[in-house]
């Protein structure tokens, strides 16, 4: 019987959420286009559309909240904050930002132009979204068993090392205006970066003199899978390996609305001077002034607390562990999942479940869809929808390797219960799984389509 891990932490407020009807929820679903990001919250029983800003923060955020300083500039909160980002992660210069796609803006807005490449492992949504609206090129080099939903590689985040040498001398530097590496990667099942490969891959974007930059929004899960996984660190602190990562690297930017347990924030951070005067000046054009980057005083307080409470081990053990028990519950019940399971969601394989939808009806939308009517769960599709585009070059569209359905869940919210329900629900969907059928887009955006696009049902 899959071991579910004690919560390290007792809960001392609730918040009330109800199970609607079959008939409600059907009804919802058509008022929403079938896109689950426009579904009402009180509609959803088990919410696990994202972990991004919807944890629960501790009492001693909450109190930090309090000794908020509302200054417009240099408020007392901003130097707090200050402290625990020199202390964690090393850079010489950083801002603050609302969450992690302003810093990918400010950044991409000042570096990228048309043409210009930037490889990575795997871009997410809106690192994604934010190159491709400046007329860049996201590329993905993450190594082939990323795509192998079965494979058990401990670090299926790494970058391939010959693909993105190969890529650099195809591309040529002068069209690379940065490299960066995310982690974990969220987009190919929340699998680590080993440490290893990050050195190397810090090593070949220098040689080459191509800064690098890390996308860091679950930094602290991934320092615990080296920890736990890579060889040589198991005595190593979760701090001490998040200042060996940083180490590497020439910038980072994160999205504070995951390991930074904020349900808003995130950064930009740099080492080079000149850089960070240009990235100040945009910053007050768009956000605000650099030391509130557009969060309340009582926003940085209590990302300051919640950046050192993410490297927490015993947190941390049972974070991993809960996501661990919900793909050992799923893989008794026959539900297909991207293994092994990764740090912050479970990734339910819906090519494998509904081979017979093809790509172009999205079987990942088919599944989502599915598991909300089913049992009011909301989760989210990483696949066609997501990340199907056409080549800029001859047109064709370009579909991912795998399609995939996250549950993503929030952090110090959800039960042993609550997770039980969702496998039940998987298991009861599973056993109709050929009675599925596929979607059609009724209306998407050019960018990002999957947040506001609408659908019917084929």
């Amino acid at each position: 019987m899959p071991h579910y891990p004690v919560e390290p932490f007792r809960i001392k407020m609730t918040e009330p959420i109800r199970l609607i009807s079959t008939d409600e929820r059907r009804n919802a679903m058509q008022q929403a286009g079938y896109n689950l990001f426009a579904l009402r919250a009180e509609d959803v029983f088990i919410d696990l559309l994202t972990d991004s800003g919807t944890g629960a923060m501790s009492q001693e955020q909450w109190a930090a909240m309090m000794r908020g300083d509302e200054s417009y500039a240099g408020a007392r909160s901003y130097f707090r904050l200050a402290e625990t980002m020199q202390a964690i992660f090393g850079f010489e210069h950083f801002v603050p930002t609302h969450q992690g796609r302003a810093a990918e803006n400010l950044l991409v807005s000042l570096l990228v132009k048309p043409g210009m490449s930037i490889p990575s492992n795997m871009h997410f949504d809106t690192t994604e979204g934010n190159i491709r609206a400046r007329g860049g090129r996201p590329v993905n080099l993450v190594i082939d068993e990323a795509s192998n939903p079965i494979s058990h590689h401990p670090f299926k985040g790494n970058m391939d090392l010959n693909k993105l040498r190969s890529f650099i001398e195809q591309t040529g530097v002068e069209n690379i205006p940065f490299g960066c590496i995310t982690i974990t990667n969220n987009a190919g099942g929340g699998q680590p970066v080993s440490l290893a490969n990050l050195r190397a891959v810090s090593a070949l974007y220098h040689s080459y003199g191509i800064p690098f930059f890390i996308d860091c929004c679950r930094y602290a899960e991934n320092a615990y899978f080296i920890q736990q996984r890579e060889a040589g660190y198991a005595h190593k602190t979760t701090l001490e390996i998040a200042h060996e990562i940083f180490s590497l690297a020439d910038g980072a930017w994160m999205s504070a609305k995951k390991d930074g347990m904020v349900n808003m924030g995130g950064f930009l951070a740099v080492r080079n001077p000149d850089l960070f005067q240009r990235i100040c000046n945009e910053l007050i054009l768009r956000e605000g002034f650099v030391t509130y980057g557009g969060l309340s005083g009582r926003d940085l307080d209590a990302l300051a607390v919640g950046l050192w409470e993410a490297l927490d081990e015993t947190y941390l053990a049972y974070r991993i562990g809960q996501i661990a028990y919900l793909s050992d519950c799923l893989h008794q019940v026959g539900v297909p999942t991207l293994e092994p399971a990764g740090g912050h969601a479970i990734y339910v394989d819906a090519g494998r479940l509904l081979p017979h939808i093809p790509q172009s009806q999205f079987p990942g939308q088919a599944l989502a869809a599915a598991l909300y009517l089913q049992g009011a769960v909301r989760g989210v599709e990483i696949g066609s929808v997501m990340f199907a585009h056409p080549d800029p070059d001859s047109g064709a569209m370009v579909y991912p390797a795998l399609e995939l359905v996250r549950l993503a869940i929030p952090r110090r919210v959800y039960t042993q219960a609550h997770l039980d329900y969702v496998v039940e629900t998987l298991a009861n969907l599973a056993k109709q799984a050929d009675r599925l059928r596929g979607y059609r887009i009724t209306y998407a955006p050019p960018l990002m389509r999957h947040f506001t696009a609408r659908f019917e049902p084929l």
